[in-house]
C-alpha cells in the first residue's frame, strides 16, 4: 500500500522551467519503479519518464528526452521531474506512479502502474 503525493505545478512561459515533487508514504520505494505520466485535456494518458528506484536507471519519452531529468531521494522517498525548456504542449495534469507488482515490466503504459497519485496542474503559455 502506497500513498504518493505531487506538488510543484504552476503556470510558466515557454522556455521556462518547474520541478514537480512526489512524496510516497506507506512503505519503501526499493525494487519498485517509479514514474511520470501526464495527461492533456482530451487525449490519452502518456508516459514521460520513468526511474528504476535501486539502481537509478532512468528513461524517457522521445518529449522528454533532453529536457526533463527524473531523480529520486532515497532517504525522503522522494521522485522528482524537473523540466527546462518547457513548451506549450507539455501542458497537463502530472502524475506520479509506481509499480510494485512486476517492476520494469512495461514502463512506458499507465496500466502497469499499481497506485497513483492525484496530479498536479502543469500550464505553459505561449
Amino acid at each position: 500500500q502506497v500513498q504518493l503525493v505531487e506538488s510543484g505545478g504552476g503556470s510558466v512561459q515557454a522556455g521556462g522551467s518547474l520541478r514537480l515533487s512526489c512524496v510516497a508514504s506507506g512503505r519503501t520505494l526499493d525494487n519498485t519503479t517509479v514514474a511520470w505520466f501526464r495527461q492533456a485535456p482530451g487525449k490519452e494518458r502518456e508516459f514521460v519518464a520513468v526511474i528504476r528506484w535501486s539502481r537509478g536507471t532512468t528513461y524517457y519519452a522521445n518529449s522528454a528526452k533532453g529536457r526533463f531529468t527524473i531523480s529520486r531521494d532515497n532517504a525522503k522517498n522522494t521522485i522528482y521531474l524537473q523540466m527546462n525548456s518547457l513548451k506549450p504542449e507539455d501542458t497537463g495534469v502530472y502524475y506520479c506512479a509506481v509499480d510494485i507488482l512486476s517492476p520494469g515490466t512495461n514502463y512506458w503504459t499507465s496500466y502497469e502502474y499499481d497506485y497513483w497519485g492525484q496530479g498536479t496542474q502543469v500550464t505553459v503559455s505561449s
